[in-house]
Formats: C-alpha cells, sequence, structure tokens
C-alpha cells in the first residue's frame, strides 16, 4: 500500500534512497530518473504524484550523496518548476507488490537497456564526483555563416527541446552572433551539447551552423526581459530600453508546455521575421521533455500590410527592405551597385529615390537577409563614402507604372542570373562572411593565369597586394587588396566577370587572410 510512503517529515542520515517534493502532476516517471543520471544507475521509482512527491531509490549511498550535494545550492526543475530534493527515512524502495508500478519498471528498463556511451553520464560522473570536468547548466553558442534571421526566442525553441532552459543572453563579439544559455540541470545542458554541435539551424545545411560547448560560468545573471535577454523564471524584469513587451503569452509555434514568457515582438509589435527554420540533420534523443521535430514555424507578414508602410516606427523586425543612405550617385550610374547586397541574399528590386539619388531602397527576399545585409554593411566605406543602411518604412519597393517620371530609377531583379543563392543547398550558404581586404575567387579557368587576374583587378582601380590560387585547386583563388573599400568596390564591379571559356568569375568576401 503506497499508504506506508508517508513524505519525509524532516532531513535525515544519508540514504540510497531520495524524497523528492514539489513535482509538476504531469511529469513523466522519465523525466524524474534523468535528475538521478548524471550520479549514478538508478534501481527503483515510486511516483506518488496525488502528492506531488516521489521517491528515488541510487544503485549506492555515494551516488546518492552526490546528487543531494550537488542540487541543494542549484535546486533542479522539472518543466520549468523547482523541485526539492532531500535523504529519504527509507534505506530502500520495495515496490514489487504496489499497484501502478509498470510504467516506472518499463522507464528503468528503457534506461538500463541504453548503450553505456548514452546512459552514460552516469557512473563515469559519478566516479569524478557527479559531473565531467568542465561541465555545469551553461551552454556557450556560436552561430556561424548566418542566412537567416536568429533570435533569443528561436535559440530557446531549438535548445528547449532538451530541458528547462532558465536564461538565455545574446550578444555579439568577433562579428559573430553568440549566446550564453543556462539549463535548469546539466543533464540538459549534456544533451543539448552532444545534439546540437555542429548542426544547422536552416532549411539548408552549412547555413547557420551552431558551435556549441560548455561555459565556464556557473549561472547567469539577467537584469532585463528583451530581445538580447531573457529569465523565463523572472516575469517581473524590466524590459530595460524601448518600449515594453506586450503581455506574458507563448506564441503557438513553441507549444512548451507550462511555461509562461514574454515574447519580444519588435517595434510597436509588428511581425519578426518570415521564413522557416529548423535545425537539420539532427535525431532528437528521448530525452525528457523531447518534442520531436526541432523546427521553429515564424509567422508570416498580414497580407493586409504587404505594401503598406509601418506607421510611427522608421523600420520593423519583419521588414524585408532597407534604406541604404549616403550613395556616390555617379558611381550609382555606371555600376550594379546592388550586387554588394546581394553577397547577403536574394535582392529582387531596387528603387533610387528620385529627389535624393545617394538614397536607394533594395528589397531583400525576406526580412532576415534584409537584417544582415544591414549589420554587414552599416558603416562601410564605399566610393570615397560611409554608407548607412537601416530598415525602411516601407514593407515593399513597388514597380512604376510605364511613363512615370522615375520609371527608370526602380529595377526588378527578381529573376536575375547573378543571385547567388536561388539553388538550394548552394555552397555559397557556407560562405557568407563580413566585408573584408580579402577576396575569394572561384569558376577560373585552367587558361587563366596569375598576371591577368592581377591586371584585371588593378584596372578596376585596386592596389593587389598578395595573390594565391588555393592548393591542389586553380579554379578557385584568394586575392588581397588594399583595403575593405577596394574589395567592395571590386566585387561590386568584377563579379561575374567573363574570363571566356564560358566561366564567369564569382568573387566573395573571404574569412582567410594570405
Amino acid at each position: 500500500n503506497e499508504e506506508k510512503f508517508k513524505g519525509d517529515k524532516s532531513p535525515c542520515s544519508p540514504s540510497r534512497v531520495l524524497h523528492l517534493r514539489d513535482i509538476p502532476s504531469d511529469v513523466t516517471e522519465a523525466e524524474v530518473i534523468s535528475l538521478g543520471l548524471p550520479f549514478g544507475k538508478v534501481t527503483n521509482l515510486l511516483m506518488l504524484k496525488g502528492r506531488s512527491q516521489a521517491l528515488l531509490e541510487m544503485a549506492s549511498e555515494e551516488a546518492a550523496v552526490s546528487m543531494v550535494n550537488y542540487y541543494t545550492p542549484a535546486r533542479p526543475y522539472l518543466r520549468c518548476q523547482p523541485v526539492h530534493i532531500q535523504y529519504s527515512n527509507h534505506r530502500e524502495l520495495k515496490t514489487d507488490n504496489l499497484p501502478n508500478q509498470a510504467r516506472a519498471q518499463a522507464a528503468l528498463q528503457a534506461v538500463n537497456a541504453m548503450p553505456p556511451g548514452n546512459v552514460a553520464t552516469g557512473s563515469a560522473f559519478a566516479d569524478q564526483g557527479g559531473l565531467p570536468p568542465g561541465q555545469g547548466s551553461v551552454l556557450r553558442i556560436i552561430v556561424e555563416n548566418i542566412f537567416y534571421l536568429i533570435t533569443l526566442e528561436v535559440l530557446y525553441e531549438v535548445f528547449s527541446k532538451f530541458g528547462c532552459v532558465l536564461r538565455i543572453v545574446t550578444f555579439t563579439k568577433n562579428n559573430q552572433f553568440q549566446a550564453l544559455l543556462e539549463y535548469a540541470d546539466p543533464m540538459s545542458a549534456y544533451d543539448a551539447q552532444m545534439a546540437l554541435d555542429g548542426q544547422s539551424i536552416a532549411c539548408y545545411t552549412g547555413c547557420c551552423t551552431l558551435r556549441v560547448d560548455f561555459s565556464k560560468l556557473n549561472s547567469l545573471k539577467v537584469k532585463y526581459n528583451n530581445d538580447k535577454s531573457r529569465d523565463f523564471t523572472r516575469f517581473d524584469l524590466p524590459f530595460g530600453y524601448g518600449p515594453p513587451p506586450l503581455e506574458p503569452s507563448m506564441p503557438a509555434a513553441y507549444g512548451i508546455p507550462n511555461v509562461i514568457f514574454p515574447s519580444y515582438t519588435g517595434s510597436a509589435g509588428f511581425p519578426p521575421a518570415t521564413g522557416f527554420l529548423q535545425v537539420t540533420g539532427v535525431s532528437v534523443p528521448a530525452v525528457p521533455g523531447a518534442l520531436g521535430c526541432l523546427a521553429v514555424t515564424v509567422p508570416a507578414v498580414p497580407e493586409h500590410m504587404i505594401g503598406v508602410p509601418a506607421p510611427g516606427v522608421a523600420g520593423s523586425p519583419g521588414n524585408s527592405v532597407l534604406l541604404v543612405r549616403n550613395l556616390n550617385p555617379e558611381a550609382l550610374i555606371k555600376f550594379p551597385f546592388w550586387i554588394f547586397t546581394g553577397v547577403y541574399g536574394v535582392v529582387h528590386r531596387v528603387k533610387i529615390m528620385f529627389k535624393k539619388k545617394e538614397n536607394a531602397l533594395v528589397q531583400m527576399e525576406d526580412a532576415a537577409q534584409a537584417q544582415l545585409a544591414i549589420s554587414n554593411l552599416n558603416g562601410q566605406r564605399l566610393y570615397g563614402r560611409v554608407l548607412h543602411a537601416t530598415l525602411s518604412k516601407h514593407w515593399t519597393v513597388k514597380l512604376p507604372y510605364l511613363g512615370q517620371e522615375n520609371h527608370g530609377l526602380t529595377k526588378d531583379y527578381s529573376n536575375s542570373p547573378l543571385h547567388r543563392f536561388k539553388n538550394p543547398g548552394s555552397r555559397n550558404l557556407e560562405n557568407i562572411f563580413p566585408p573584408s581586404a580579402t577576396l575569394h575567387l572561384s569558376n577560373i579557368p585552367p587558361s587563366v593565369t596569375v598576371d591577368y587576374l592581377k591586371n584585371i583587378f588593378a584596372s578596376a582601380g585596386s592596389t593587389v597586394k598578395d595573390f594565391r590560387f588555393l592548393q591542389n585547386d586553380r579554379k578557385m583563388a584568394l586575392i588581397q587588396l588594399g583595403c575593405v573599400e577596394e574589395a567592395l568596390q571590386a566585387l561590386i564591379e568584377l563579379h561575374n566577370y567573363d574570363l571566356g571559356d564560358n566561366h564567369h568569375l564569382q568573387i566573395s568576401f573571404s574569412k582567410c587572410t594570405i
């Protein structure tokens, strides 16, 4: 009879049976077992759901002591609810004659049947006093080759599949989008690191690649709940800047049970970036709380907002149109300046302003590409001028009617053969880098010499500092020019240059130097 297992009234001497309190009513047996796995083998479990309690038996008293010592200062969470753990008065669990034990025994058998490398973590961690050296609950995340807009919400959706996410802080360092993410327990951090390191958060492999390792921090301190940082356990924190967030709500796309947090929606609550993001090549392990396919569906711009300026704000995170100011009007006439925004996405339309011909609107394929172009091009020098790139107040660039005064200033490039990213799975997605003085050249025919290529760039006004073909592949090369401005101008003027033999020169920025 379960009545014999009364709640332990007060802490007692160490025992391999542990008493867990404040357990959520809908928690599963596997989730409770997962709390003990980092410290050793779990040999038995009794769920007392009517009391929101459980008794967990470890294989040894040493494992139980390690577990209590770890979780006493850092209380674990189940479904984002803190759980209290202490020693039980019972020295062992005898549940053979108790009803409703089938689920608990099935969960234990499933864990024990897993290969040693998967449960692992168990005995190996216990031998080292609980956890591997350097592993805690905080992960450091770097996103490489960003092609789609990666936000705090996107990270939450991906990483919450592996456990309860408590806090996230995002920032940019060394021109890379990075984040620190704290789980409620180290086991969740371990599962996420093992499954997600090296995977892609995008439709195309090689794009938005995650690099995940363990941070040296034990925990994160968050002062503000906004688009850069979030404490999912503190809904009372201020927004920090800009307008306050909307009332706390859980977007339907997230579907995480029992979690409510304020979702940042951007300026004036306009929709976030359009697109579909999913982690490619990831097989979600049978970890507690896993939600199946790691996919993020981001809501689209409402139909009634298409082509309508966003009232009252200079730009909106859901907008795919950027405003580029302080361009050189003379250069605009000579060269297809949209080529340099095309490095960061597919350019649909370009409109040079009729009254201010140093300004232009550029419509990208989606909002994420617009944000990517802005982050990489704002502040760059081009043809003697410093560019200013921001989101436009317009949601689309409209084509003028034939005969309008400014008809020739707006052009549609949707079907241009010069787009880099038209083909799904294109390797160009793996080579998106900030502007640099070193350019990557490709599609070079065997007949073209080093001197010929150097002369092409010199004739465009560039100072060639160095050049080399890539090892074992003369179809590609690196060329280092005098400065970033020269490289930008050379890319605009020489991308798709006809080298003969039906080869057109392909140019992109390189992350390497010669």
